[in-house]
């Protein structure tokens, strides 16, 4: 249970990072501050998915 808990901590972690440069980079570019926490938040969203995906992945192959 516990692994299961920090490895969810650590998803959220990398993708809050994540979004975090998209956001910045996005700012750094010329984007306005909407557009930016759009970029920001469908990395966020992606980076989720691509968790889940490869979690779904694993999954299949060990079982």
């Amino acid at each position: 249970m516990a692994v299961v808990l920090l490895t969810t901590a650590l998803v959220i972690v990398v993708a809050l990072l994540a979004a975090a440069g998209a956001g910045k980079l996005a700012r750094i570019d010329g984007a306005t501050y909407p557009a930016a926490l759009t970029r920001a938040a469908i990395t966020f969203a992606a980076v989720l998915t691509l968790a889940a995906s490869v979690t779904a992945a694993l999954t299949a192959l060990l079982t």
